[in-house]
């Protein structure tokens, strides 16, 4: 299969999550999963349907492919199927932004990347609510709804949307500098959708000029990085750091924090955030 029919297909299977998504939509329980550190965090039955839909059509066409999941069938940890974490696999967030889709808030997402050799080469971030594709890979080109897009490449301005992780502070509680800097009086527009992978994707759509994550796993970043990469974005840890490749080899759900942005805003992110711990 082509590069760009895969793609295609993965956008088919990202839409047909987002109906079955939708059915729930209004009328859902909020549970918690019972996995290590993340017991509070949210998860509903439309996640793992979701994620069960995705993971049964991408198996189909890919059969030899490795997949990672935020959600298991259990509901007591993630999904990781990786025979060889230097081939091809897919990380899937059934649903990113699961407590606003609780919520009735429709800023969430059905998130799927593929990694080849660590790297991001294709991504498909779908606003459900408002039925937007995001879309693109390495040599494919970026796309909103079929149509080329790029991010940001100049430097940050007063018409600037900053887009924010929802939780800021540290492992101690603690809010570092920058992000008071950030809340503080700046030209710029800070703004918290809570959906990183919707927020990554709309700075690769020109959008956003910043996106800013501190607390994201792998399958909040890996769809919207291959998209904002062929964007013409930076993607890395907000210290700078690279992210990609990315070592798979016993990924188990630890975070990945992120800052995606075009070359002028990344370098002025990344210098605020070291320079206020």
């Amino acid at each position: 299969m082509k590069d760009t029919e895969a793609l295609r297909l993965v956008e088919t299977i990202a839409r047909e999550a987002g109906e079955l998504i939708l059915k729930h939509y209004g009328r859902v329980d909020r549970l918690t999963k019972t996995h290590g550190a993340a017991d509070n965090e949210a998860v509903t039955q439309a996640d793992r349907e979701s994620q069960a839909l995705i993971v049964r059509r991408l198996r189909e066409s890919f059969a030899g492919d490795g997949i990672i999941g935020e959600e298991d069938d259990a509901g007591a940890g993630i999904t990781f199927d990786v025979r060889d974490p230097m081939g091809r696999v897919w990380v899937i967030d059934p649903i990113d932004g699961t407590n606003n889709f609780v919520a009735g808030l429709g800023a969430f997402c059905v998130s799927i990347g593929l990694l080849e050799r660590g790297m991001p080469v294709m991504g498909v971030v779908y606003n459900v609510t408002r039925g937007t594709m995001f879309s693109g890979g390495r040599g494919m080109g970026a796309f909103m709804d079929g149509k080329p897009v790029r991010a940001i490449t100049g430097e940050l301005s007063s018409r600037s949307l900053i887009l924010l992780t929802g939780t800021m502070y540290d492992d101690d509680g603690r809010l570092p500098g920058w992000a008071l800097k950030l809340m503080g009086k700046i030209p710029q527009k800070p703004r918290i959708l809570g959906s990183a992978a919707l927020e990554g994707a709309l700075v690769a759509a020109g959008i956003g000029h910043v996106a800013i994550q501190i607390k994201s796993k792998l399958w909040d970043v890996a769809g919207a990085a291959a998209i904002a990469m062929e964007a013409g974005a930076l993607v890395t840890r907000p210290d700078g750091s690279a992210i990609f490749p990315f070592d798979l080899r016993g990924y188990a759900g630890a975070r990945v924090p992120f800052l995606i942005a075009g070359p002028e805003a990344h370098r002025a992110m990344a210098k605020l955030i070291h320079d206020h711990p």
